[in-house]
């Protein structure tokens, strides 16, 4: 924006009067969910604003009920006033995450450091999109009603497989769904009266890990992020920026070939990555030995962690698979992170130990494989952060 203009001394040069930058409060908030408590000393020496700056950015923030002071963080201090730390207010406001997967979704609140308040996950009555949202709909004014009542509610955030067209708020293609240009943002916004925004699985995935991961700093460098559930698909940032390509296409990896892999795929090939590991043919198979008695992939890692050693056999084979697939990312892009959000990895060590293993054999970058490879950093609230990192990304990079 152009604010008022001065002059030079000569009067032929017109410059601009300094004005707060549109991005110092998103800037500001986003130190304070680093750093928080923190002091607005501490706050303007990180994110290199003016006194001046921050301390009315700040006193806004507070407003808005997205910072609070928090006394209790003042340490022993000796003569003068102490400095009353600030810190995300985890208590006014939240955020709703959706996840739709294959067989179920999720719908969740989440607070601003992306803690999961309360959640519910349902199967699919009807599988058709307007059956869906429409109980995607009622599942949210639910979890508002019940443990959303004295939070004010900042907006709606889902997560889905396949082509997702963020700009556009729909769903391009979800072949496992048999979804195509499904109006997602603006079907859920008209039942909900919030604002609604979308994305796929690992976009928004990488975001909760750039906003809230245990390796975020490394992750706002550049990082790569795979996700394996029913759906695959990965996702690339460098900057701080997640790529998402001029069609919104970007990270469609379900379809690469596996060696040695004849299982059928929804594409009408064979041997396809998604087909190899997801979820839906490793649970087959788990109920087909008596493994597990529901068709579930929680159910075979809780068998896994109860000591099943068949369990644990189909969970590092597959380790294995998307290892190599892992590979091949970390050649293509080497980044400083790369995170792989898959149920045996994320809660089974000796899982991730067998996909460390198959990247470091089969990748010729000649990166640290245990300091960049990483399992997720949300393992038993994967689905409720995909949707809510999508509403909490837009709150921390667009005020």
């Amino acid at each position: 924006m152009i604010g008022a203009r001065r002059t030079t001394r000569r009067g032929d040069l017109p410059l601009p009067v300094p004005r707060r930058s549109p991005d110092s409060a998103a800037t500001v908030l986003r130190a304070i969910l680093d750093h928080g408590p923190v002091a607005r000393s501490s706050i303007a020496r990180v994110t290199r604003l003016s006194a001046a700056t921050v301390s009315g950015v700040t006193a806004s923030l507070i407003d808005q009920g997205l910072v609070r002071e928090a006394p209790e963080a003042v340490g022993r201090t000796g003569v003068g006033r102490p400095h009353v730390p600030l810190d995300v207010d985890a208590d006014a406001v939240a955020v709703v995450g959706v996840h739709v997967a294959v067989p179920r979704a999720t719908v969740a609140l989440l607070d601003l450091r992306g803690r999961v308040i309360a959640q519910r996950q349902d199967p699919h009555g009807r599988r058709d999109p307007a059956g869906v949202l429409e109980a995607l709909a009622a599942t949210i004014a639910g979890v508002r009603r019940e443990h959303g009542r004295r939070r004010r509610i900042l907006g709606v955030g889902l997560a889905t497989g396949g082509w997702v067209d963020a700009a556009g708020g729909r769903v391009v293609e979800h072949p496992a769904l048999g979804w195509r240009d499904v109006p997602v943002c603006a079907a859920l916004a008209a039942a909900t009266g919030l604002p609604v925004r979308a994305d796929s699985n690992s976009r928004a995935l990488l975001r909760a890990e750039q906003l809230l991961g245990a390796v975020a700093e490394r992750a706002r460098q550049s990082a790569v992020h795979m996700f394996v559930g029913n759906v695959v698909d990965v996702a690339f940032a460098t900057g701080g920026v997640v790529h998402q390509g001029p069609r919104s296409a970007a990270g469609s990896v379900a379809h690469l070939p596996v060696d040695g892999c004849d299982l059928p795929c929804s594409c009408g090939r064979v041997g396809c990555l998604q087909a190899a590991v997801g979820e839906k043919s490793l649970v087959r198979r788990a109920l087909a030995t008596g493994l597990i008695d529901r068709p579930e992939i929680g159910a075979l890692v809780d068998a896994a962690l109860a000591g099943s050693a068949g369990a644990l056999a189909l969970l590092r084979e597959r380790a294995r698979l998307v290892g190599r697939a892992a590979a091949l990312l970390l050649d293509l892009f080497d980044p400083e992170v790369l995170v792989v959000a898959e149920a045996g990895a994320n809660r089974v060590p000796a899982c991730l130990e067998t996909l460390r293993a198959e990247v470091e054999a089969a990748s010729s970058a000649g990166a640290d494989v245990a300091a960049t490879v990483h399992a997720s950093s949300f393992p038993t609230h994967v689905l409720a952060v995909a949707g809510g990192a999508v509403a909490l990304d837009h709150v921390y990079a667009a005020l």
